[in-house]
């Protein structure tokens, strides 16, 4: 049973516990709760790490941040440095080595064994951010001329140095994928039954070159634990475990998350100022370039707002709702396009029941804030005018939330990172100018 620590009883465990005893319970305590006390703990780091054993100090640099992984492997001399990154699988050591320099990157490969280092050096010409970036090279295949009997006694030696033995792979002579086989068919099937009657031949798998968000939703489709990467010519290169897509999803959501709202996705809430500033300053400036475009086009109607200064007090209901509106239907197409649920052959039917929502909520709203411009100034053209502003800016709004960024998606950019400017500078110019513009053109009922 594992045992629960707090964080300053972890860290009072690791420090006073003898070798013995750290030994002997390590194996029933997370390597996410040390990483945990090592982030709480003031000291010297070198404390809490010193009496773990090389396995667990590879594990908990999976666990750690890209920024610290290198900072917790250098807290040790060489020797043990070699030995710490020797029991890493290949997919946690590529991520360690892509969050370092290169110099730092080419000393520790050379701790490596010539064959793991070819393989190391290998994996690093994928981009970080593809199947071939997070995939593992430790998985189990056999050939389909083994029976279940040699296919077992094979799993003994090699399961324990694999990165999962859930699934089999089955191979031809050219490391092309043949078929995969689970592990609980082999159990219940006869020792003298062939691999090959036993594998299921249709394997899904992915391409090595394919975007990593993309693995992600195949993931989530088919509920796999693991699956299988392979090149242009069906060679079988590594496999892509759930625990890897889980980090993936989140990693991209938050990414995501922080573009739309103008941030940078490695900015901390424990950052400093400056990283913060860095951060967030240029996309303010963004901002403020639409709200001059903004600001211009009232600037147009500064004749009719100093006629009828109730003007000035509902424009910003008619921008601010249409703002509104715009972020509901953005936030949910770009959801749509980051799962695949939008596609080419479904936008044209998702464009126009979103313009539908922009019609019925324009209606709604309009008819709303008509009633209550009629009965703030007691003028129906007042409401009207109002009325009928908020009516065509919800449809814009709506209408822009989608084609903003489909039209971004198209030109190979990031649709959360642009999108919510484009739409806001929509939204309000076309709401002041929808709204001061019918006030312009009825402004002889209005006086």
């Amino acid at each position: 049973m594992p045992y629960e620590f707090y964080e300053k009883d972890l860290i009072q465990f690791l420090i006073n516990t003898s070798q013995s005893q750290i030994d002997e319970l390590i194996e029933d305590i997370h390597p996410a709760d040390i990483l945990d006390a090592i982030h709480a703990y003031e000291g010297d780091k070198k404390l809490l790490l010193q009496k773990l054993p090389e396995w667990v100090i590879a594990a908990i640099i999976d666990y750690a941040e890209d920024e610290e992984k290198y900072e917790i492997l250098s807290i040790f001399p060489e020797k043990r440095q070699k030995d710490i990154v020797e029991e890493m699988s290949s997919d946690e050591l590529v991520d360690l080595l892509g969050s370092i320099p290169k110099e730092q990157a080419d000393d520790i490969i050379v701790k490596l064994d010539l064959e793991e280092a070819e393989e190391v050096r290998e994996l690093l010409t994928y981009k970080p951010d593809t199947a071939g970036g997070i995939m593992a090279t430790e998985f189990i295949c056999v050939q389909d001329t083994m029976s279940v009997g040699e296919t077992l006694k094979y799993l003994q030696k090699e399961a324990p140095d694999a990165e999962t033995a859930y699934y089999i792979y089955v191979l031809g002579e050219h490391d092309d994928l043949k078929g995969v086989v689970s592990l609980r068919d082999i159990v219940v099937s006869n020792f003298d039954v062939k691999i090959g009657d036993i594998m299921n031949e249709n394997v899904i798998s992915i391409p090595v070159d394919m975007d990593q968000e993309e693995v992600g939703h195949i993931f989530e489709k088919y509920s796999f634990l693991t699956m299988p990467v392979v090149n242009e010519r069906d060679e079988m290169l590594g496999i892509v475990t759930v625990d890897d897509i889980m980090a993936v999803l989140s990693d991209e959501h938050t990414e995501d998350m922080y573009r739309l709202a103008g941030l940078q996705e490695g900015e901390k809430v424990t950052g400093s100022i400056g990283e913060s500033v860095k951060s967030r300053l240029p996309w303010l400036f963004v901002n403020l370039i639409t709200a001059i475009l903004a600001a211009a086009t009232v600037s147009l109607f500064e004749d009719t707002i100093s006629k009828v200064v109730a003007l000035a007090t509902f424009m910003p209901i008619v921008a601010g709702m249409g703002g509104n509106a715009g972020t509901q239907t953005l936030t949910l197409i770009v959801r749509g396009i980051a799962l695949g649920e939008l596609t080419f052959e479904n936008a044209k039917k998702v464009l126009f029941k979103e313009f539908g929502v922009g019609i019925s909520n324009g209606f709604a709203i309009g008819l709303a804030v008509a009633t209550l411009g009629y009965l703030w100034e007691r003028k129906p053209i007042f409401g009207l005018v109002i009325g009928l502003a908020m009516f065509l800016n919800l449809i814009a709004a709506t209408t822009a939330g989608f084609l903003v960024p489909v039209t971004l998606r198209r030109f190979k950019i990031d649709p959360a990172l642009a999108s919510a400017v484009f739409v806001t500078t929509v939204t309000d110019v076309l709401g002041f100018f929808f709204f001061l513009g019918l006030a312009t053109l009825f402004i002889s009922y209005l006086l």
